[in-house]
């Protein structure tokens, strides 16, 4: 079997669960050198509030450290809370946008110099959300088409530093983030078939895995010809 990522150095966001932690062990199978950072840290992820500056300028000084440079970034770290509206706070709303926007701009602008030296790569979760309005998710919808204009033009911006910026926008994914989104909301009387629908799309939830398969594509030579894309995994969701 051919391993993709032999010799190659990652960084992955979001590494405590679901897509991100699928995909820490993908490109570990397939021969990658991989350090995880998420909010929680732990044995083996380092701790990153992917939001703050400083606690991005400390985690990728520590990844850089362990793997002796980077040839790929993965952006998978976010957040969704449902809200009505009316109903969304500022504080929420500033989350959103720090965590899903502001976190792979800053994630990006520190891994910059490394990715220079290896002509390395970016690859950023963003979601169908960006793509397709949904009802009760301004914040989430706002971040996420947001983080796609922002990798658009980063494709072209250091595409002649042979530096390639992909995308990536899942449909429903079997993770805590969509339903824990919705229960946090207190409004017990939001409309929980539209929810489902929203999260899941035409033909249900999909394994995080198949995430972290598109993710390992982007990310590796077979995609050497690829920058700018963005790629929906979402079982035709948003067709």
């Amino acid at each position: 079997m051919t391993r993709r990522f032999e010799g190659k150095r990652a960084l992955v966001t979001g590494a405590a669960g679901g897509v991100g932690r699928a995909t820490v062990e993908l490109l570990a199978e397939e021969g990658a050198q991989v350090v995880g950072v998420d909010l929680r840290g732990g044995e083996d992820v380092v701790a990153c509030d992917v939001s703050d500056a400083g606690s991005v300028t400390t985690a990728m000084a520590t990844a850089v450290d362990r793997l002796g440079g980077l040839d790929v970034l993965v952006n998978v770290a976010g957040i969704d809370q449902f809200r009505r509206f009316e109903d969304l706070e500022l504080d929420v709303w500033q989350r959103h946008l720090g965590v899903n926007l502001t976190g792979p701009m800053l994630m990006s602008q520190a891994a910059l110099p490394h990715l220079r030296a290896s002509r390395g790569n970016i690859v950023t979760i963003a979601s169908i959300a960006g793509l397709r309005a949904q009802p009760y998710q301004a914040a989430y919808c706002a971040s996420k088409s947001g983080v796609i204009m922002l990798m658009k033009s980063l494709a072209l911006e250091l595409a002649a530093d042979g530096i390639r910026v992909n995308t990536i926008c899942p449909g429903g994914v079997e993770t805590d983030l969509p339903m824990t989104a919705a229960a946090e909301h207190a409004d017990s009387q939001l409309d929980w078939g539209l929810l489902s629908e929203t999260a899941g799309g035409r033909y249900g939830f999909m394994p995080p895995r198949d995430i972290a398969d598109a993710i390992a594509y982007l990310g590796s030579d077979a995609a050497a010809s690829v920058t700018g894309a963005v790629l929906s995994v979402d079982r035709g969701t948003a067709c």
